[in-house]
């Protein structure tokens, strides 16, 4: 398996790397770090040893200088010659710490991309292995994509896989009886999800929680979230099948998160990340 890094000399190709490094360290998965540039900009000698230096000893990875019309081309173009399961860049460099905020690199992909798509949040700097999946289940068209990669990555990582669903309640709503009322069908359908993907993994690797508040950010705030997690989402009923388009849930869920993301194309069937 491989993984293509967006990478940058500056520190959002640092947090592509550092992310990298955790979710290929339990997987044996290769790195190819592309540096993209165009015909008219000649990059230092030294991009490609200090790139290297910031991979951990025990991943393999290679370095290519990638000419393109954009960094956004070149990935795609890399990861469809590589064959690869995932593009792996970081998140724009004005975003609050351990925030995102998404620049044209990550929006491009995010809107192009025929593979999924890792961001990793700004000043990420993680080295140990990943410790948890977390799987945001919608109910929308595409979520049985979203599952099954993570149910994948999670089995074969040996590491819990969490289902979560997040529902807006109308701050109107009073009662406890018109919140379990407007609570029901997402309650039926993680209940659906939970049980498909207990079939695959032990039943004490697989958890489920339906956050919800006033709007997106107020019900992701109020999640636990652990240093070592990775949040898995699918892309909006609007993306071209087999292709990459964040939805406004989707957007609202990454502008909210202290944790790395992974978007997951329309359609897209994998053995995994």
């Amino acid at each position: 398996m491989k993984y293509v890094v967006g990478y940058r000399p500056d520190e959002r190709g640092a947090d592509a790397i550092a992310l990298a490094g955790v979710i290929a360290r339990t997987q044996g998965a290769q790195l190819h770090l592309v540096y993209v540039v165009n015909s008219a900009k000649t990059p230092g000698q030294d991009v490609q040893k200090r790139a290297l230096a910031l991979v951990p000893d025990d991943v393999e990875a290679s370095f290519s200088l990638r000419v393109a019309d954009s960094f956004v081309h070149g990935l795609i173009d890399a990861a469809k010659e590589d064959n690869a399961a995932l593009i792996i860049v970081g998140a724009a460099s004005n975003g609050l710490f351990k925030r995102f905020t998404v620049g044209s690199v990550a929006n491009g992909l995010l809107h192009a991309s025929p593979v999924p798509v890792a961001l990793a949040p700004r000043g990420y700097n993680r080295r140990d292995p990943l410790t948890r999946l977390t799987v945001m289940t919608g109910m929308r068209t595409g979520w049985q994509a979203v599952l099954d990669v993570g149910t994948i990555a999670a089995g074969r990582r040996h590491v819990p896989l969490r289902l979560v669903s997040v529902v807006e309640i109308d701050q109107n709503t009073q009662s406890s009886f018109d919140q379990d009322n407007a609570l029901s069908p997402a309650k039926q359908h993680v209940n659906t999800v939970l049980a498909q993907a207990a079939a695959t993994l032990p039943n004490n690797k697989v958890t489920l929680t339906l956050a919800h508040g006033r709007n997106i950010e107020e019900a992701i705030d109020g999640i636990g979230w652990k240093s070592g997690e990775l949040v898995i989402v699918g892309s909006s009923r609007l993306a071209e099948s087999h292709k990459i388009f964040l939805g406004s849930t989707a957007n609202k869920i990454l502008r909210s998160l202290p944790v790395p993301m992974v978007v997951v194309p329309r359609d897209f069937q994998s053995q995994g990340i």
